[in-house]
């Protein structure tokens, strides 16, 4: 007979999260756009805490993408003073809990200031092993594709490496997040059914996770909801309603611990 997964195994090792809907969390009470942010960067707290808990190894969230520069001038500055708030306050919290920070995308849009904090954070904490935390800022998987490609194209260019070497593997080795697994579950907020330029090769066979909850309001429940789904995907391990059933009140008594 065969042996049943552990939970280890239905436990997705490397999450996605596009964290959507903090502009309609403030519309809906008659707030500015601005606030939602500010709410929406207490849900990432959560999240953290939620990862770093249930043995989760890498968490990826897409906080600004490449696109996100169309929005109105006022609202990328509270973006940028909040993100910045947001280093300073709780680097020390991630390294205390053994959290690796990483910054993936374009940091060369940003100003000089958040870039040194952005690279002080990344280096206090590079040691650390407990959760590969990833934070997306000025990314889009396009973007990543293209770099990956023009540093192999500067690889031949400089006949480190012959154009027949160019395999789907040493592209790969050259994406931001090479050294981590790749994404296992994908969830978006919001209620919208896309992924947005976001992972576009990390994602391939990726499970996708879609709940209407907006982001302010993600919490340990709706993190779980997705957890429990992923787990009973059958491409996993197709096992029998009654296995499953066994399987997920032990998740749940886990994550309730």
């Amino acid at each position: 007979m065969k042996e049943l997964p552990s939970i280890e195994q239905l436990v997705p090792k490397h999450v996605a999260i596009i964290m959507d809907g903090n502009g309609r969390w403030a519309k809906q009470r008659g707030k500015i756009r601005t606030s939602g942010h500010k709410a929406g960067a207490e849900a990432v707290r959560k999240a953290v805490a939620f990862a770093r808990r249930n043995g989760i190894e890498s968490l990826t969230l897409f906080a600004f993408s490449s696109e996100n520069w169309k929005r109105p001038a006022k609202e990328i500055s509270v973006l940028m003073e909040l993100f910045m708030s947001v280093l300073k306050s709780e680097i020390k919290k991630l390294d205390d809990n053994h959290i690796c920070l990483r910054i993936i995308g374009d940091k060369g849009a940003f100003s000089k200031r958040l870039q040194r904090q952005m690279n002080e954070a990344e280096q206090q904490t590079r040691s650390n092993s407990g959760l590969n935390l990833n934070i997306a800022a000025n990314y889009g998987g396009q973007w990543d594709i293209t770099q990956a490609s023009r540093k192999l194209a500067e690889k031949v260019k400089a006949n480190e490496i012959d154009p027949a070497e160019i395999t789907e593997q040493a592209i790969a080795g050259e994406l931001m997040m090479a050294d981590q697994p790749l994404p296992d579950l994908l969830i978006r907020t919001g209620g919208e059914h896309r992924i947005s330029n976001f992972l576009l090769w990390q994602l391939a066979y990726a499970e996708l996770y879609f709940t209407s909850v907006l982001w302010p309001n993600f919490d340990d429940t709706v993190f779980a909801r997705a957890i429990t789904d992923f787990a009973q995907r059958e491409r996993r391990f197709g096992l029998t309603s009654e296995q499953l059933t066994v399987l997920m009140q032990d998740i749940e008594t886990r994550i309730e611990e």
